[in-house]
C-alpha cells in the first residue's frame, strides 16, 4: 500500500524485454533506504517487488500483465519515473490510499497555466471515469491528486509548483500517456452495493434501493 506522495523522481537505467515480461533497473537513493529485497516500491503508479538492489539502484521483475495494462512498457532508458516506498502502518497518509494496482491508462489532453499553478486536462476510459467524482482522490502515474473537474471523456486537476518539480507531471505533455488508480473506497462501496444480479450501479438503481 502506498498513499501517492512521490519520495524521489529518478532515472531508468534498463528496461530489458523477454518472452515472460521483461526487468525494469532504475537509478534510486532514497526510496533505497531501509529498503531490502521483496520489499515493494511504486514505480509509475505501479507496484514492484525488488528482486536485485545495489546502493544506487534497484531492478525488479515486470509481468507480461502489467505490461499490458500500464505504460511501464513504453520506458526507455533516461525517461524519468515516480518512486515512492511502500507505507509504514505508522506513517503519516498525506495523500490516500494507493494500491499500486492500475485501473486504467489515460492520455494527457491539455495543460494551461493558471497563474502560478497548472490545469491539467486528462482522457480517461470508461472503466476508470466511472469511479471519479469532484474533489475526490485519484492516483496519476502515482501521484496522489484531487479530481477538479469532470467532462464526458476525462478529468482535470490543478497542480501546484511543488508537484511539478518533484514529479513527472513536471514535464508531461499533451498526448503522453499516464498509469491512472481510482480511489479504491468506491469500488468496495460498489461491490458491496451489487445485488448479485448483474446490475450496474448507477443513479437508477440506487433511487430503486432508496439510497437517492
Amino acid at each position: 500500500m502506498f498513499t501517492g506522495i512521490v519520495e524521489e523522481l529518478s532515472a531508468v537505467k534498463a528496461l530489458r524485454r523477454s518472452a515472460a515480461g521483461a526487468r525494469l533497473t532504475v537509478s534510486a537513493s532514497i526510496v533505497l533506504e531501509g529498503t531490502a529485497l521483496g520489499d515493494s516500491i511504486c514505480v509509475n503508479g505501479v507496484c514492484l517487488t525488488v528482486t536485485e538492489m545495489t546502493g544506487s539502484e534497484f531492478s525488479a521483475d515486470v509481468a507480461a500483465e502489467t505490461l499490458k495494462v500500464t505504460n511501464l512498457g513504453a520506458l526507455q532508458p533516461g525517461h524519468q519515473v515516480n518512486l515512492e516506498r511502500a507505507l509504514r502502518m505508522s506513517s503519516r497518509i498525506g495523500g490516500h490510499l494507493v494500491t499500486g494496482h492500475v485501473d486504467a491508462v489515460g492520455r494527457l489532453r491539455e495543460r494551461r497555466q493558471e497563474g502560478n499553478s497548472w490545469r491539467i486536462l486528462f482522457d480517461a476510459p470508461d472503466a476508470a471515469l466511472r469511479y471519479l467524482i469532484k474533489k475526490g482522490s485519484v492516483a496519476v502515474d502515482g501521484i496522489s491528486l484531487t479530481v477538479a473537474d469532470l467532462d464526458a471523456k476525462g478529468f482535470s486537476i490543478a497542480m501546484i509548483p511543488h508537484t511539478a518539480k518533484l514529479t513527472t507531471l513536471g514535464f508531461k505533455a499533451a498526448g503522453d500517456s499516464v498509469n491512472l488508480e481510482t480511489d479504491i473506497i468506491g469500488k468496495y462501496v460498489e461491490r458491496l452495493l451489487a445485488t448479485g444480479t448483474g446490475k450496474d450501479v448507477d443513479l437508477g438503481f440506487l433511487r430503486e434501493h432508496g439510497f437517492a
